[in-house]
């Protein structure tokens, strides 16, 4: 169900299609439609109207579209990494955290994040010092680190004293420094 004709069967506005309708839809999805179905799942999910489990439904229908534009070779690293994150830090910190999913594990989230971020705190550190003299890659790469650690303040009251607490709370010192 992808074509507009199978779109239009369903109403123009996706944000009125039941769940079960946006998960068959996002089967055959690409590009923009990918992004059209994280948008409004994602909205559902922060409705408030909604009972919880079904707004973890929605979130995950919402993840499952925004990694599926990866698959795709229509999202970019980045932005959709940035999206996971924010998204699971949602779930965890307004509907509860659940160890039993990934999605929805502080540790899972905690461990994902560190292995998305490519330089160290201490590096990062190191360039944010002279950010206007770098090149432009590096730039984009401190700001890369910066979105991708936005998290991190209410992500660290949900983990354990440990390694990747302290890790992660060097991360979000280094952040204030980032452009």
């Amino acid at each position: 169900m992808s074509g507009d004709a199978d779109r239009e069967d369903l109403g123009r506005d996706p944000a009125t299609w039941t769940l079960d309708q946006m998960q068959r839809f996002v089967q055959n999805a690409r590009g923009r439609q990918l992004e059209t179905v994280r948008v409004a799942a994602q909205g559902r999910a922060y409705d408030s109207a909604h009972p919880q489990e079904a707004r973890r439904q929605w979130a995950k229908l919402s993840l499952f579209a925004n990694r599926l534009m990866l698959a795709d070779g229509e999202g970019h690293l980045m932005p959709v990494t940035q999206q996971d994150f924010m998204l699971r830090m949602w779930v965890i910190d307004r509907l509860g955290p659940d160890d039993t999913d990934p999605d929805w594990s502080p540790d899972a989230l905690a461990t994902d994040t560190l292995d998305a971020l490519t330089i160290t705190p201490a590096q990062a550190a190191v360039l944010a010092d002279g950010w206007r003299d770098l090149a432009i890659e590096q730039i984009h790469q401190l700001r890369w680190h910066k979105n991708l650690t936005a998290h991190l303040e209410i992500l660290l009251g949900y983990l354990k004293p440990g390694r990747t607490h302290d890790q992660l709370a060097a991360w979000t010192h280094t952040r204030r420094l980032l452009p």
